[in-house]
């Protein structure tokens, strides 16, 4: 080979690596359809922008098994682009000093003023912003086929919570499953934030399940709360144990069943399956907590990485809080955007409404951090709770016994 040819081969080669687009790899726990292509607007952008998206989905809803994936994964010195965290999680990781300064970009681009307080406590770890929030979920709504409540005799959508159970009651009766539920602990803790909230309201919500204070957390209210609990508990099919929640809102789908008590995610599979709001399904807070919202922010974590890296992450970070991608991505995702000024016209009823609740709670101070979802408590009392609570759903506590062991829980 002379060295004229060597010269082209090399710079061939070179060309060939510069051609190669930069990776962006993202760990999630987004695996159902409506998460998927709702995920696919982001990746789509990022894409077009000239990266290389490689996905990382690891299976199970609440996002456990993805955070074992994490801590392998850093610990071999080979963090993800960027992670999907949300709550105390991101907190617990900020305080590690294991995620990137992102301070510069919020500033150049007004992340302080477009995004919500509630959201940015989690966001921002000592002033600093540490991460990007695609949206807002709403933990505590209702999911209905309307064709199974016509024909259980359901006319109206419950306004309080006596009616919500007759109205299941009735869908029972029918011959449907009159709920629809996954019995994993997650599950039944996201069913259990919006019981808390219609049980006992937004002011003992955040005395006893944020500031866990020993004498709302013990008190007669949090025995109703379990006496609810036991309610729906009769009102679920008898192989509901393990069911992922994505199967339990196909049931409503399908017609399988009359309601699921889900956070606002699971419109993307009543999306998905191609259901409109209003002539297909229903959707509505649960009864007894309109005006007040137990939430949950998705939000995407930058972890420290050397060299180019960071540029792909900067580049994710601003379309992550793009305002045509926040609307696109939560139009399918069933949540609301991270961004105050993105309007709802693209919205259909369910998110329209999900944002006029938001706002609602927002304005009166009833915007509360979810339990199940970790922006109540740091991940050991969550966890501690979920023992709790699935234990008391599957008649292994009472209802003062689960009581006394959630203060247990608590002091942990």
């Amino acid at each position: 080979m002379t060295i004229k040819t060597a010269m082209l081969a090399l710079g061939l080669a070179a060309g060939a690596a510069q051609a190669q687009p930069q990776q962006i790899e993202v760990l999630h726990f987004w695996t159902s359809g409506g998460e998927a292509a709702a995920l696919k607007v982001l990746k789509d952008k990022v894409e077009a922008d000239g990266f290389s998206w490689k996905d990382m989905p690891i299976a199970g809803g609440g996002g456990e098994q993805a955070m074992t994936t994490l801590r392998t994964r850093l610990s071999a010195g080979v963090p993800p682009t960027a992670v999907l965290l949300m709550g105390h999680d991101l907190t617990d990781w900020a305080r590690q000093g294991a995620l990137a300064d992102l301070n510069a970009q919020a500033k150049a681009e007004g992340w302080d003023k477009v995004v919500p307080a509630a959201v940015q406590k989690f966001s921002k770890y000592n002033g600093t912003w540490v991460a990007a929030p695609i949206n807002v979920h709403a933990i505590n709504w209702v999911w209905a086929n309307k064709d199974v409540l016509t024909k259980s005799g359901v006319t109206s959508e419950p306004k309080s919570w006596d009616e919500f159970i007759a109205a299941a009651e009735k869908v029972q009766k029918a011959g449907f499953i009159a709920l629809a539920h996954g019995g994993q602990p997650w599950q039944e803790a996201t069913i259990f934030d919006g019981v808390v909230l219609a049980t006992g309201g937004a002011d003992y919500y955040r005395k006893a399940f944020i500031e866990l204070d020993p004498k709302a957390l013990g008190s007669a209210t949090t025995e109703q709360v379990f006496q609810r609990m036991g309610q729906l508990r009769k009102l679920v099919d008898k192989d509901f144990s393990g069911r992922d929640w994505n199967v339990a809102s196909g049931m409503v789908i399908s017609g399988k069943a009359g309601f699921q008590i889900m956070g606002d995610w699971a419109k993307g599979e009543f999306v998905n399956a191609g259901k409109q709001p209003g002539k297909d399904f229903l959707c509505f807070p649960l009864p007894g907590t309109a005006g007040m919202v137990s939430y949950l922010s998705n939000q995407f974590a930058m972890f420290k990485v050397k060299g180019d890296k960071a540029a792909a992450q900067a580049k994710l970070a601003s379309e992550i809080m793009n305002p045509e991608v926040q609307s696109a991505f939560n139009v399918l995702k069933g949540s609301v955007p991270a961004r105050s000024d993105v309007g709802d016209k693209a919205f259909d009823a369910c998110g329209k409404r999900d944002m006029k609740e938001l706002a609602l709670a927002t304005q009166h101070g009833t915007l509360v951090g979810s339990i199940a979802h970790g922006h109540a408590v740091p991940a050991s009392i969550k966890n501690a709770f979920y023992d709790v609570i699935t234990r008391h759903f599957n008649g292994q506590l009472d209802d003062k016994k689960a009581v006394a062991a959630l203060l247990a829980a608590a002091r942990q």
